[in-house]
Parts: C-alpha cells; sequence; structure tokens
C-alpha cells in the first residue's frame, strides 16, 4: 500500500502492536465464555476483571462502576435512557446542549417523542456552553444533565467539575460523553462529581466495537439491553473478551504516556494551524482558542466547498474530516458550526484535522503544500460562485 497520512484520530485510530498482542491470546487459546463455569470461561472472566481494574484506576473510580459496552453511542444512549426511564416518577427534563454528539441528541429526540422535555443549551462562538444559563435552565422536574466533556468536531472543552458541583447541589444526575476525552484530559471522576460516563476504545489506539460506562454507585438507572445476567445483569450481552482486553490495555498505555503525547500532539497542530494562517488567505479556526483537545484543529476555507477539498486531499493519500456531511446529493452543514453561529457558506466550508501519535512534522509540512494547492484551486472565482450557486 502506499504511504498516506492520517489526519483523522478523532473518527478512529489504529490499533497498536502492544493492544494486539494483549488481545490474541483471547482470540485463539483462552476463547471461552467468560458466562461458562467451567475453567477456560474463568481465564476469559479473569481477563476482564482485570481490564476493568485498569479503566477504573485510569479514573479514579471503583471497578464495580465501570460497565463494558458496544461503543460510546451505546454508552450515550444507556446513559440517557437508562436514567430517564428509571426517574420518571421524580421528572421528565433533561438538559444537554446543542453540539452534542449524534448518540445523546438523537436519544434526547426519542425521549421527547415519549413524554420527556429537553432543554438544548445554545453555546457561543467558541462552542462554549454558558454556566449561568445551564442554571437558569434547570427546573424542579430535572433529572439529568448530559453535556459532552469535549466537542468531537471543533475539540472544545467544556466545564465539567462547575457542571457537576451545580448538577451536586440541584440533586440532578450528570452524564459527560468523554469519548473525545479520554486519552488527553486527565480525569478524576470523585473530583468531577460526575454520575455517568460514556467510553470508547478505538479513540485511544483500542479495537473497535467496545466501549464502557461508569455508572457511579447508587445511581438509579434502568437497562437497554435485555437477555441475559451479564455485568452485573445490567447490560445483557456475551463479553467481547478480546476487545475488553485491549481496551484495558490501550488506556493503561494512554494514561501512563498522556503528558508526553499530548506536548508532542500539541506542537504538530500547532505547526500546522500557524503553516496554514501564514499561506492560506481566508481561514477561520473554529474552537476555544485554548480550552480544547491538543490533537484538534477545525479550519474554515472561505468559499471553498469543503467536499472538493476533501476529494483532492484523498486523491493524494491525506485523510481529514469535512466539518459537514453528505446525504445524498445535497450538503448538510455540521450542527456544531451552525449552533456556534456560522454561516452556512463557512460550515460547508470547514475541515477538521485530528493529529496522533504517528504523525511527524514532515507531515505537516506536506500537507499544508498539498492544501495550499487545493484552495487555490478550489478558491477560484468560477468555483466560489459556482458553490454559492449549490446554496441559494
Amino acid at each position: 500500500m502506499n504511504r498516506y497520512i492520517y489526519l483523522d484520530h478523532a473518527a478512529t485510530t489504529y490499533v497498536k502492536k502492544e493492544v494486539l498482542a494483549e488481545m490474541y491470546p483471547y482470540l485463539k487459546e483462552f476463547f471461552g465464555n467468560a458466562s461458562s463455569v467451567y475453567n477456560l470461561g474463568n481465564e476469559s472472566k479473569t481477563a476482564i476483571e482485570n481490564a476493568r481494574a485498569k479503566i477504573a484506576s485510569s479514573l479514579n473510580c471503583q471497578a464495580e462502576e465501570i460497565f463494558f459496552t458496544s461503543g460510546g453511542t451505546e454508552s450515550d444512549n444507556w446513559a440517557i435512557k437508562g436514567v430517564a426511564l428509571a426517574n420518571h416518577s421524580r421528572g421528565n427534563h433533561i438538559i444537554t446542549s446543542a453540539i452534542e454528539h449524534p448518540a445523546v441528541i438523537h436519544s434526547c429526540k426519542f425521549l421527547e417523542q415519549n413524554g420527556f422535555e429537553v432543554t438544548y443549551l445554545p453555546v457561543n462562538e467558541y462552542g462554549m456552553i454558558s454556566i449561568a444559563q445551564l442554571k437558569a435552565s434547570i427546573k424542579k422536574n430535572t433529572i439529568l444533565i448530559s453535556v459532552m466533556y469535549a466537542n468531537n468536531e471543533v475539540g472544545t472543552i467544556q466545564p465539567i467539575q462547575e457542571i457537576g458541583q451545580i448538577a451536586e447541589e440541584k440533586n440532578v444526575y450528570f452524564h459527560t460523553d468523554a469519548v473525545q476525552a479520554i486519552g488527553h484530559i486527565p480525569i478524576d471522576i470523585k473530583d468531577l462529581n460526575i454520575d455517568l460516563l460514556s467510553l470508547s476504545a478505538h479513540k485511544i489506539y483500542g479495537p473497535k466495537g467496545i466501549g464502557a460506562l461508569f455508572i457511579k454507585n447508587r445511581t438509579n438507572i434502568d437497562k437497554i439491553m435485555h437477555g441475559g445476567s451479564q455485568e452485573k445483569d445490567k447490560r445483557a450481552g456475551t463479553e467481547n473478551v478480546a476487545g475488553i482486553v485491549g481496551f484495558g490495555k490501550a488506556i493503561e498505555i494512554t494514561s501512563k504516556d498522556m503528558d508526553k503525547n499530548n506536548k508532542v500532539i500539541k506542537a504538530l497542530r500547532d505547526r500546522f494551524v500557524n503553516l496554514v494562517s501564514q499561506k492560506i488567505p481566508d481561514v477561520r479556526i473554529n474552537g476555544h482558542p485554548t480550552k480544547r483537545l491538543p490533537g484538534n484543529a477545525n479550519i474554515s476555507f472561505e468559499l471553498v466547498n469543503a467536499k472538493n477539498l476533501l476529494s483532492f486531499l484523498d486523491e493524494r493519500g491525506i485523510y481529514v474530516s469535512s466539518g459537514s456531511a453528505c446525504s445524498c446529493a445535497s450538503l448538510r452543514p455540521s450542527h456544531v458550526l451552525l449552533a456556534m453561529n456560522l454561516p452556512q457558506e463557512v460550515a460547508l466550508s470547514s475541515l477538521r484535522f485530528t493529529f496522533g501519535n504517528e504523525n511527524t512534522e514532515n507531515d505537516i509540512d506536506f500537507v499544508v503544500d498539498i492544501l495550499s494547492q487545493a484552495v487555490e484551486h478550489y478558491g477560484a472565482p468560477h468555483c466560489q460562485d459556482k458553490f454559492l450557486a449549490d446554496l441559494s
């Protein structure tokens, strides 16, 4: 395969060789079902509990408070729907933000169709919620606040500790989607007053298809997966033993190397942003200037169709994401960028670059050169006129 440059680590990461090595025995030698009572099953059970302990250690919580899921989407669904259903007699009001991951937004929309009321907090131009607005939105019937730790598109980090303190004072459950934050931000559950927290392995060089939900002891939550009695009868389904083992190893490595990796990745991100700002005219850096993930750069290129830029880069082996998504033949601007009050044409001109361990300064320099060519080509007046015509 020809060399490529991968700058989409917020979407997924490769699996580290150390993680694969840890997983392999549980795919071949110790393949027993963890629910079986014989020794082969007990090997799997022990491996699961070891991984659970590693994840709990990284979050400063109890191992019994970690429940394995199929990924961040399931964890978000379980946290929101599970708390809503279990506490319906107490209230039916939920607070979230306008820039949440679709797993949170769509779970809230589902609940709205089933008798719940949801407040979607607006954000400012940097993607940050207002603590004052959050406080003002809490009602007597509020049962849950769900605000993501760090945004997956623009990298903005929310004031999680303040939100947790408010939720505790008001006796409201607090859930945060920390899928993007884990591995980049030290998370101390006890210090943050978090009741539920969603995680996923494939953002931190672990396998896809495995995640976890932290559920603080004594949290009143219903299960949404029914069947067997796995995960202390809270989440049915045969355990993904190899995936769980890989998750445990990935979070162990990431937690150990976090400070060093963050320093390197932030330096690459800053180099990229500085070069883009110097070499390409009329760019806008989206998200909070300082309270942001170290490896995230979301950039708008004035009146240049991001879809065209993606194709240009892809043809040259450079993989990034767009701030907008294509649906059939039409373009849909990012709900995150629109919530930040960016015009539609700006939202549709945005790309997300997210950096990882394998990236180098040479990668950055090469990508900026190619990106400059792409913007010059698609920023020509006739291309801009077509772009604007397509929007009208």
